[in-house]
């Protein structure tokens, strides 16, 4: 699989083999984007690319060094992700990646490490990989991803170029969909709708998951009056039990208040991420003002983001579900 078979993101990749080609790659790059639209196939790629021994400035995808790589066993790629059990990246991994890019390759080549997601690294953490960006060790290369810069030292970002991911178009998901994959061509752009514009959730048994929750979600909230705080507590807490599910969750409602403010302001529900709900999002369309459904949509982004920093998920929800009742339409 060369550069070439990567599903978008062209001006990012030109720009690394640019740099691959004429041997000016920096020595730390961050990528910045949304989850699953292919930061990380972009840096295990670009980490191909740099020890492949088959094609020059790509990968073939095939050789020992790309197969190593993909596998996660590669003596000169490390990939620092959250521990077992734990919620950050901690600075004692940091300290164990330093040590390891002090030492020779293996292979003769470059020292590659990918930080997935950076943004989970503690402030102890950051602090000890600022001095390692600063004094970066011989032929070593750094790739840090995150889904933004804020979670981030700011002298940590300055140290690094930066590139950004943005969401892949929906025709683009499902043009995947349909002919790598094999999905019908209904159910390919209903996935691709709710991937919004993640190739990786859009493949992933979560998305599935969504389409089948999706009905139990509206089922209950139409159910639920704002008196009833009992029941709005025991939904919060129902969805709270994991992470994914209440992530996905929170993913939905954004999907389902940006279908009704587009029918809202287009008069139309046909570029609705909710094909299926049509009926219902059209319903919707004239009983909330755009300045709610705008106030809804950065409210569940809140609720979303205080979870992936590891706040209560239960209380989240719970303020998020209140204020989606009193300001949003009713399912």
């Amino acid at each position: 699989m060369p550069f070439s078979d990567i599903i978008g993101h062209k001006k990012q990749l030109e720009s690394l083999r640019s740099g691959l080609a004429n041997n000016r790659l920096h020595h730390a790059y961050l990528f910045l984007g949304p989850d699953g639209v292919g930061k990380r196939t972009v840096a295990l790629s670009l980490t191909k690319a740099i020890l492949c021994r088959v094609m020059s400035y790509d990968f073939c995808g095939q050789c020992g060094d790309c197969l190593r790589v993909q596998n996660g066993n590669h003596p000169d790629v490390r990939v620092v992700e959250r521990l077992q059990k734990k919620n950050e990246i901690t600075i004692q991994q940091v300290r164990e990646l330093e040590r390891e890019l002090s030492y020779r390759s293996f292979t003769g080549g470059m020292k590659i490490a990918v930080l997935d997601p950076a943004s989970l690294m503690n402030y102890p953490a950051q602090n000890a990989l600022l001095k390692t960006l600063e004094e970066p060790p011989r032929d070593s290369l750094l790739i840090l991803l995150s889904t933004s810069a804020g979670a981030l030292l700011t002298t940590l970002v300055s140290r690094c170029v930066r590139l950004s991911f943005a969401p892949l178009p929906a025709e683009e998901v499902a043009h995947f969909l349909t002919a790598r994959k094999g999905v019908p061509r209904a159910k390919a752009h209903l996935l691709a709708t709710l991937s919004m514009g993640s190739l990786g959730r859009a493949v992933s048994a979560e998305i599935e998951n969504m389409i089948e929750r999706r009905a139990a979600w509206a089922e209950r909230l139409s159910s639920l009056t704002a008196a009833d705080s009992p029941a709005w507590m025991a939904l919060a807490e129902e969805i709270a039990r994991d992470r994914e599910g209440s992530l996905q969750f929170l993913e939905w409602a954004k999907l389902w208040y940006r279908d009704i403010l587009i029918c809202q302001v287009t008069g139309n529900s046909r570029e609705a991420s909710n094909p299926d709900l049509e009926d219902r999002i059209e319903r919707q369309a004239n009983k909330n003002s755009q300045e709610q459904l705008l106030s809804l949509l950065s409210q569940a982004d809140a609720a979303a983001a205080s979870i992936r920093r590891n706040f209560n998920r239960r209380m989240a929800l719970e303020n998020f579900l209140m204020k989606a009742w009193t300001l949003g339409p009713r399912l």
